[in-house]
């Protein structure tokens, strides 16, 4: 039997956790995983939400951390994460994708003499002032277990040193959560709710520091938005930190003079998924949309400079704006007058990823 400490910390860890857990439900003879959610994503509403849409099982453990600086949330997870460890004495610890719950709970493990998996592995935008890729770089260091998503993602490992033998190339377990839920998510009513029709509106999201901390960033993004606004309507669930922001710089009047802009409080999973399924173009600085996007085949323009999911744009519908307006736009009118880029599916990504975690791990029990 092998007991496993599941890390779940914000929501991209959800839709990641959710196929994991389920399959090793199926091996209940073999595996005891224990979810334990840091609490890092403090909106317990929201939280709520993603485990009622993923059908996640209620957490075996609340750390309850809540917000604060890169600095304080990883030490206050680290100190919370500890005591779970002993208590359970778990054969490993699994950790998702890249925020500080990765981070930290990695760092714990390894000090206390536990082996580490990471799911999502080998990712990299090689730019460290990204705190997610500090996060991917030491984790992947730390692990015992790497699993890919990509190829390019063991080459990454492999250029950092990671021995052959600890990089498992499964797939991406955030597509195994969109197509298991997205006949779901296809019969949701948000979008005759909000008054939208397939392929008429565009879906915007934006939390990244980098973009909406700094108001000239935000100001140039938001004149992009008002371009495209009045071309196509823009639906935009704001992240609590995004509109914090655009009131303290006091974007008010230019929001406002956007009459064909939304802006509305975030959405569960299946309500998002709906939109962007049924959206004619996606706008955001995501990392986990721009791999949904291009399973989904909806155009997407990332506002970052750079991506740790390059197969987005070499085999997806993503394309690369940054921030500055005049790119932003032209993209933006390029897809609106018709020009669509075609998506394939990378390799793997074909719903099956979690199976091919799980059966590495019950090698590990056996």
């Amino acid at each position: 039997m092998l007991r496993i400490l599941c890390v779940v910390g914000a929501r991209p860890n959800f839709i990641k956790i959710a196929p994991l857990m389920k399959e090793m439900a199926r091996h209940p003879d073999r595996l005891e995983p224990i979810l334990v959610n840091t609490g890092q994503h403090y909106d317990q509403e929201m939280v709520d939400f993603f485990f009622a849409d993923l059908k996640i099982p209620e957490p075996d453990v609340n750390l309850g951390v809540g917000s604060g600086s890169h600095a304080e949330q990883t030490a206050r997870i680290m100190m919370a994460f500890e005591p779970v460890c002993q208590q359970y004495s778990p054969d490993l610890v699994l950790v998702v994708g890249d925020v500080n719950s990765t981070l930290a709970c990695s760092l714990v493990a390894v000090k206390l003499g536990i082996k580490v998996a990471h799911v999502e592995a080998g990712l990299r935008s090689f730019d460290r002032t990204m705190p997610e890729e500090v996060n991917r770089e030491v984790t992947d260091l730390l692990a015992d277990c790497l699993f890919t998503t990509c190829e390019d993602a063991n080459v990454n490992l492999r250029h950092a040193g990671v021995p052959q033998d600890r990089i498992f190339f499964v797939g991406n377990v955030m597509i195994d959560s969109l197509l298991e839920h997205l006949p779901a998510a296809r019969q949701r009513s948000i979008h005759e709710k909000l008054n939208l029709k397939e392929g008429e509106f565009a879906l915007i999201t934006l939390h990244r520091p980098s973009n909406v901390d700094d108001p000239q960033t935000l100001k140039q993004l938001l004149e992009a938005f008002e371009h495209i606004q009045n071309r196509l309507r823009l639906i935009f669930p704001a992240h609590p930190r995004t509109l914090k922001n655009l009131e303290e710089f006091r974007f008010d009047k230019k929001i406002n003079r956007m009459h064909n802009l939304a802006i509305m409080p975030p959405l569960g999973y299946l309500d998002f998924l709906a939109l962007m399924d049924r959206a004619r173009l996606v706008l955001t600085d995501s990392g986990g949309l721009q791999e949904e996007t291009t399973i989904l085949g909806v155009p997407c323009l990332t506002l970052r400079e750079n991506t740790e999911r390059p197969i987005t744009i070499a085999q997806g519908t993503n394309e690369l704006v940054g921030t500055d307006p005049q790119k932003i736009m032209a993209a933006a009118d390029r897809i609106l007058t018709g020009q669509k880029r075609r998506s394939q599916a990378p390799p793997l990504w074909d719903g099956k990823a979690s199976q091919r975690v799980i059966q590495v791990l019950l090698e590990l029990a056996r």
